[in-house]
């Protein structure tokens, strides 16, 4: 069917999901225990939502729609406590992480729903081995045009987001040398990557959607893996890069550095968007995916060489004033922190050496997320 029109919502309004690890607290493997989590959950109001994802050691959750980065944390925190309670119901553990260190894929169970199957039945092994854990964050646009503007623009701070994200150090009972593996498992499926190049929503629709459709490769945005995608019947444009963190307080650090990027972007002060900008993307992807904070990006636009730390650094102060105005001082405190202390794969790497076991290391993120 053709893709409905862009729904106006509150510019630079948020939401936040997170895709959550489900743990056994005996071994700290993942275990099929989400049915079971969904029904307990569902007898007592939970404060957003939560659902299903596409193997049963897994559950995503989302907040509501949200303004500021208080009423965020405060959800989160919210949700995250009614989590870590129907878990200990459960003795079933729930952590944030971009990937489990030790799972099996082959081990995972396909959540009975219709989409999930029909994935599972189209991409094979691939849907077993998407057991692997997202931060998506919305924020409201005032047009269609404007969302393609901010996708567009966003494409040279992708690499910001994936290294302070970054939490799949492991994967398969090894370190992989990649802060965020994550990724890589990602970009296995066809319709992943960038978004093409227009920034007309008419022409999104018409002629790019509506000839995508006609292939019968899509039949809607749910189709498309892009690192960052629009979502007409939100009125959002969505972030997909980042590993979901193992606190909820970087999960809203984060969304509120996406906010404020935003709000400075949309004021037009910087060089529009071009075509051109997309030579460097998959560099600046893997540089940050690779090596998170200490590695390496390419302007798209001046082609210079900058650090991502610095480029991060930079960034946060030239953002103040909008951080300010938001109400997103806390936030943008967290991430310097990060940027000068490491990520999240700088800590489970920490933690697998200093426990001596992936156990260990499970053990740790299921603490960190708790707490």
């Amino acid at each position: 069917m053709p893709l409905e029109t862009f729904k106006t919502s509150s510019p630079l309004t948020l939401g936040v999901e997170l895709e959550l690890q489900l743990v056994s607290l005996s071994d700290f493997d993942l275990v099929d225990a989400s049915p079971d989590m969904l029904d307990l959950l569902g007898r007592r109001k939970f404060p957003g939502n939560v659902v299903p994802e596409i193997t049963e050691s897994m559950i995503e959750i989302s907040t509501d729609v949200q303004t500021s980065h208080h009423g965020l944390l405060a959800q989160l925190r919210e949700i995250r406590d009614a989590l870590v309670t129907a878990g200990d119901r459960l003795n079933v553990g729930v952590c944030g992480g971009g990937t489990h260190p030790f799972q099996k894929w082959t081990e995972r169970k396909i959540f009975s729903k219709p989409r999930f199957k029909q994935v599972s039945g189209l991409y094979g092994y691939l849907a077993k081995q998407f057991t692997i854990f997202g931060q998506h964050v919305h924020v409201g646009c005032g047009s269609g045009d404007d969302a393609l503007y901010l996708l567009h623009s966003l494409n040279r701070y992708i690499p910001h987001f994936i290294a302070l994200s970054a939490s799949s150090p492991y994967s398969q009972g090894s370190d992989t040398l990649f802060n965020s593996a994550r990724l890589n498992s990602v970009f296995a499926f066809p319709l992943s990557g960038r978004a093409p190049f227009l920034l007309s929503w008419d022409d999104f629709r018409h002629d790019y959607f509506s000839r995508m459709e006609e292939t019968g490769i899509v039949s809607s945005m749910k189709d498309f893996y892009w690192d960052i995608r629009p979502k007409p019947e939100f009125g959002t444009i969505e972030l997909r890069v980042c590993d979901t963190p193992l606190t909820v307080d970087r999960a809203a650090a984060l969304a509120c550095y996406l906010q404020a990027l935003c709000s400075h972007l949309l004021e037009r002060s910087e060089p529009p968007p071009e075509e051109d900008d997309y030579l460097v993307y998959n560099y600046n992807r893997f540089q940050a995916c690779r090596f998170g904070l200490d590695g390496t990006l390419v302007h798209p636009q001046t082609h210079e060489n900058l650090s991502i730390r610095e480029d991060i650094l930079a960034t946060l102060r030239k953002l103040e004033p909008h951080a300010d105005k938001l109400g997103s001082r806390p936030a943008f405190d967290h991430l310097y922190q990060v940027t000068h202390a490491g990520s999240d794969a700088h800590f489970l790497r920490q933690e697998r050496a200093s426990s001596g076991s992936a156990e260990g290391m499970v053990d740790a993120a299921l603490r960190r997320f708790r707490e």
